[in-house]
């Protein structure tokens, strides 16, 4: 008598080829409820730009060209950095209270995971930045020659670049302590090199050719664009296009990270 036995099935999570929008949206909707229930996350990514602009708007107070000349430029550098830290230090919670490692063994692609996160990150980095920008405007006073429009949408991207970076830098991060010291070898050198304090022109040659490869320095500068031209020139196309490159170039290696700790 012969015996026949059933192969053994086995379940693998989804190949991470194309997005699932319907997985998608579940990530950024599920993200979303848990950042309901964190009142100070939210203030810390909405409100935190909008107090830094209006405390340096009155630093600046007996010299309003100043908070002009630089305004523009922060509007941009504080969503970015606030969406760095805090994208950074929540992505590193669900890591290591194991909710992505019980997500990957489900059949949900990593596209569809890091695209959730974004989306969801993103949407508070739209509220983020039309408040900020709203502010600097119509309360603050800030003079710009270009179209506000302009100006939002760099401050979008910025602030999109930054989730970008903080879901990357997540992945090299045991503690929020460590993702919190990454903000010094990630944000600090674009900070310093982006062209807020100089321009970049006027810089040692080995360091402006470091600040021509760092996506802050495009923010600046597109910034700078809407500043100076009432309308979209081709610099500012740039710009955009380079700080959105970025952002999503360092969302796939972001997903490229992703990786479960067991079989």
């Amino acid at each position: 008598m012969t015996t026949t036995t059933s192969p053994t099935t086995t379940h693998r999570p989804a190949p991470t080829g194309a997005l699932n929008l319907a997985r998608t949206t579940a990530t950024a909707a599920r993200v979303l409820r848990q950042l309901r229930h964190d009142p100070r996350t939210i203030a810390l990514m909405i409100l935190i730009p909008c107090v830094m602009l209006f405390l340096l708007r009155y630093v600046f107070d007996g010299s309003p060209r100043t908070f002009d000349n630089i305004g523009a430029s922060l509007l941009g550098i504080f969503p970015l950095i606030t969406m760095f830290l805090v994208t950074s230090i929540a992505t590193l919670r669900e890591r290591t209270s194991g909710t992505l490692e019980r997500l990957l063994a489900m059949p949900l692609g990593k596209g569809d995971l890091i695209a959730g996160y974004a989306l969801a990150f993103g949407t508070l980095a739209i509220i983020q930045s039309a408040l900020a920008t709203g502010l600097a405007l119509w309360f603050l006073g800030l003079d710009v020659t270009g179209s506000p429009w302009l100006l939002l949408l760099v401050a979008l991207l910025d602030a999109l670049l930054g989730t970008a970076l903080g879901l990357f830098v997540s992945a090299f991060a045991a503690s929020e302590f460590q993702a919190v010291q990454f903000m010094p070898a990630v944000i600090f050198p674009q900070l310093l090199l982006c062209g807020l304090f100089t321009p970049r022109d006027n810089m040692h040659p080995a360091l402006e050719a470091i600040s021509n490869v760092l996506p802050m320095s495009y923010a600046v500068d597109g910034m700078n664009q809407v500043l100076k031209h009432t309308d979209m020139t081709a610099n500012f196309v740039r710009d955009a296009l380079i700080v959105a490159g970025c952002a999503l170039l360092v969302l796939g290696l972001g997903a490229a990270t992703l990786r479960r700790r067991t079989p």
